[in-house]
Order: structure tokens, then sequence, then C-alpha cells
């Protein structure tokens, strides 16, 4: 099959579905390290493992999925039902904080592999990450659908107590400045979900919009949110994604010695002061002329919609420069 002159299109080859490991006669669910050796070589498998589609992340198969649901559900019990009091479960850590901080150290670490995979030569660095990213993201969905019962369990509770994206100690200060006195409880109430609106707007949500639209703007809030604050594991692996990837490439290395500015480098395009990688590799996918041109578009918006998704806010430098081509064709 072709697609145009000369282009041969490769065949989709995706892996056959992982089998349900053997775990003999070991419970899974009796301790962290049963639970995490049992799901680790899935996790693998939907997320590390090599595959030339990437947009479907490789599968496993319907007993491991299976397996893998019902030993997180008897781990997460297993923890509730070894507290004997209410004074006993408020002293320990809530359940379910433990594998969701190995999963937070496992996005981590792969993130961090495909930094270390980056090709040196910056020409070559944005064909490197789109596709890398799109495998990653992919893989983290792929996740986030197999282990849903860690959000059930863990993430809605933590949202609950305020552990969340988005707490109340990050917007008391706008809305205790709108609060009058004689307001009601309801009105307060209102006052912080206006304030959580205006924080999704930041991600593209719009009122009267779709839920499918709000749930989209609500997970780059979550991606974009400090480390600590506890958020879907989709959104967890897309905020690693940013911290331990696009982070490093968009610093920009600091100058030696006590360098100052020239004259005229004061402007927006300040030739002289240094940039990052992903800037450099940026301005060079934008100005080279011998690149085709819908090839450029899909690169800038594949880019784009990566560092939007995992939470690189509006109004960073580069973001606006991707976003200013997209919408003006311009440099």
């Amino acid at each position: 099959m072709t697609k145009g002159k000369g282009k041969q299109v490769e065949p989709m080859v995706l892996l056959p579905p992982m089998p349900n490991p053997s775990a003999g006669s070991a419970n899974p669910s009796a301790s962290l390290s049963s639970l995490w050796g049992y799901l680790l070589p899935a996790l693998n498998h939907i997320v590390r493992s090599p595959t030339n589609s990437t947009e479907k992340a490789p599968v496993i198969d319907i007993s491991y999925h299976m397996g893998i649901h019902t030993a997180t559900y008897n781990y997460f019990t297993m923890q509730v039902e070894t507290v004997s009091t209410n004074k006993e479960r408020e002293r320990l850590t809530p359940s379910g904080t433990d594998l969701y901080e190995h999963i937070d150290k496992y996005y981590a670490e792969v993130a961090r592999e495909l930094l270390l995979g980056a090709p040196e030569d910056d020409s070559s660095l944005i064909h490197y990450i789109v596709p890398c990213f799109n495998r990653y993201a992919a893989g983290a969905h792929s996740v986030n659908r197999l282990l849903n019962y860690v959000n059930r369990h863990y993430v809605k509770r933590a949202v609950d107590e305020d552990r969340g994206w988005l707490t109340l100690s990050d917007i008391f200060d706008a809305v205790a400045k709108a609060i009058q006195d004689g307001d009601t409880k309801d009105k307060i109430t209102n006052k912080l979900k206006e304030r959580r609106t205006e924080e999704l707007k930041k991600w593209g949500w719009d009122e009267g919009g779709t839920s499918e639209q709000l749930a989209h703007a609500e997970s780059c809030a979550e991606a974009a949110s400090p480390v600590d604050r506890v958020v879907p594991l989709s959104a967890l692996a897309l905020r690693r994604f940013r911290t331990e990837l696009l982070e490093p490439l968009l610093a920009v290395p600091k100058l030696k010695g006590n360098k100052r500015r020239k004259a005229g480098t004061h402007n927006g395009n300040a030739p002289n002061l240094p940039k990052g990688r992903l800037a450099r590799a940026v301005r060079e996918l934008l100005e080279k002329q011998d690149v085709d041109v819908e090839e450029r578009k899909r690169l800038v918006t594949e880019l784009a919609n990566a560092m939007r998704v995992t939470g690189v806010r509006d109004g960073h430098p580069l973001r606006k420069r991707l976003d200013k081509y997209l919408s003006t064709g311009t440099v």
C-alpha cells in the first residue's frame, strides 16, 4: 500500500497480548512488594515495549487485566482491615499512598530514560520528542484504565481531603477578598467554584463547553500542578513527562561569570542570549528553508499539544511562539 509518490506505509505491527504471569501460590496482594512485582511486567509491557504504533499501547491478556484489578482491590481492602480503630487509622498514612508513590517514581524513571535517549543534534530533537510523547501518553492512558481503582479509591479521597491539583489555600486569598459580611455558605461555595472555573479557562475551557472539553482542561490543569499534589494516574504520568523531560530541555543554560547583556539584546529575539535545547530546535524547525511545510506544521501542532497537555502554561515563551505560528503561519 502506498501513500503519495514513492512513500511506503509500514504495516501496523501490534505486539500480542501479554499473558498472565504465573504467581504460583504467592498472593500478589499480600504486600506492596508482592503487588508491585505483579504489576511491573504489565506496566513495562504497556509503557516501555517497543512498537511502531505510537497511537496504541500494547495490551495484556484479559485474565492478567482482571488479576491486576483483583489484586489491587484486595491490597487496598487488606490495608483498611488491618487498622482496627479510627484513631489508629488517623495516625497512619492513607491507604494507597505507597502504591501511588511507586507509580509516580515509575513514570519519573521512564521519562528520564526518554530524556537520556534524546539525540544530541538539535535538528532531530523534535522528531524524537513527538513520537516519544505519543507512545508514552498512549501507555499512560492505558495504565490509567488498568489501575482505575487507584483513582477511585485513593485519588478521589485525596481530592476530597483538599490534596488535589487546586486546593483551598491556592484560591483562598482571591476568594477571601470577594467574601462580604453576611455571605452564606452557599455564596462562598459558589465563589470557590467561580475561582476554579477561572483556572480551567486558562486551559481552554469555556463555560457552556462539552463535558469532554471540561475533562481535557482539568487534565491539563492537573498535569500543571506541583508534584506533591494528588492527581489521576494519567495526569500523574503527563506531569512527569513535563518535569523530567520537557523542563530540562526548556531550561536555559546559565551564563558563566558576570557577563552582562550587550546593548540591543533586550528585545524579544535576544539573539545573543543562550536558549534551551528545545527552543533552539523549534527555531531551527521554523526557520529552516528545506523543511516540508505540511511536515513542519504537523510537528509544531503535536509539540504544542504535548506542551499543553503536560502542563506547560500558555504564558511560556515557547508555547507562545508555537501558537503564533499555528495561528498566523509566521515565525
